[in-house]
């Protein structure tokens, strides 16, 4: 996507930042663009306290390789709910044992009355004895009031979303933990464990992307490109945020594959063999592959769009024509 030598010095900066957020978006381009085809999907939120997992149907579900971590976390839960059924108090200790089937790394089993009292917390047993019910999260989400609730609803137990960082880390990522009531004669108990989301499913923002800038009038980052991610994320294209400050332009170029742009802010024109088409916030243009192209933003503020590629962006499918 656009000038060769600047977009493949971008590509080969290897982004080491983990990021927070789901790129929907994404998905809507490429569908509206016909450069892929999805089954329909839920998009409901996963705020879902006081829900079973059957009333619980959420866009995380229908991520590969979420379902079954969904799965492997409520069974954990419920097989320690089963232990401290049969087990009492003394399924505590087994819960802090490090390198069980309880604990492991950052999947483990906390235990907390449902007065917010904690009585097992692995990662860190001086944290036990606490009062928790006031706990929040960066967003100062009522988590610990949440979890009680959870644990005395009806259900007896479900999923809870929140905000939270890993140990080492500033930067908060998406936790997604189950809660189930348990009992031991006249005391309750709610018994949890979570995973962060980050690990399952690739989300990234504008605000931490990197720009390779030409002329301080033409700046380029990518919003998604396999090549750049440590992890094997199964797709074959590309996005690309593109800002054109006043006055300036892209060269002409031809793509050997087709190219959506979508437009974020500001106005233009986009050249396709010379016939224009113009941008404004919210259009979608798609250029046919081997199309010559170029763009100018004839307006006074920046133009800004989203360029995506199928496959994904790569310097031998760019030709630069005059």
């Amino acid at each position: 996507m656009y000038f060769s030598s600047c977009y493949s010095q971008v590509l080969m900066m290897k982004s080491s930042k983990k990021i927070v957020c789901i790129f929907l978006l994404t998905f809507l381009l490429l569908n509206i663009a016909g450069c892929v085809q999805s089954d329909d999907q839920d998009v409901n939120g996963i705020d879902v306290v006081g829900q079973s997992d059957e009333q619980n149907t959420s866009v995380l579900e229908d991520v590969p390789g979420l379902s079954s971590q969904k799965e492997a976390t409520m069974s954990l839960v419920s097989d320690a709910v089963e232990l401290i059924d049969t087990e009492g108090e003394f399924a505590f200790d087994e819960f802090r044992k490090n390198g069980s089937e309880w604990f492991n790394d950052d999947s483990y089993i906390f235990v907390w009355q449902t007065d917010g009292l904690r009585v097992v917390y692995p990662p860190d047993v001086s944290g036990e004895g606490k009062d928790m019910s006031g706990l929040v999260d960066v967003n100062d989400k009522a988590i610990g009031s949440i979890f009680i609730e959870t644990a005395l609803s009806e259900a007896g137990g479900g999923w809870v979303d929140y905000q939270w960082t890993r140990p080492g880390e500033d930067a908060p990522f998406l936790k997604y933990t189950y809660i189930m009531k348990a009992s031991i004669d006249d005391q309750t108990y709610l018994v949890g464990s979570g995973f962060y989301v980050d690990d399952h499913v690739y989300t990234n923002s504008l605000e931490n992307i990197e720009y390779f800038t030409r002329f301080d009038t033409i700046s380029l980052g990518n919003v998604l490109h396999p090549e750049m991610v440590d992890r094997d994320l199964g797709i074959d294209y590309s996005i690309a945020h593109v800002i054109l400050k006043p006055g300036a332009s892209l060269e002409s170029h031809l793509m050997k594959n087709p190219e959506a742009h979508y437009v974020l802010a500001g106005e233009g024109i986009l050249y396709i063999e010379d016939v224009p088409f113009e941008l404004s916030e919210g259009k979608l243009v798609l250029v046919p592959a081997n199309s010559r192209q170029h763009t100018e933003n004839t307006g006074d503020v920046d133009l800004e769009f989203l360029a995506i590629d199928q496959p994904a962006w790569a310097q031998e499918n760019e030709e630069m024509v005059d």
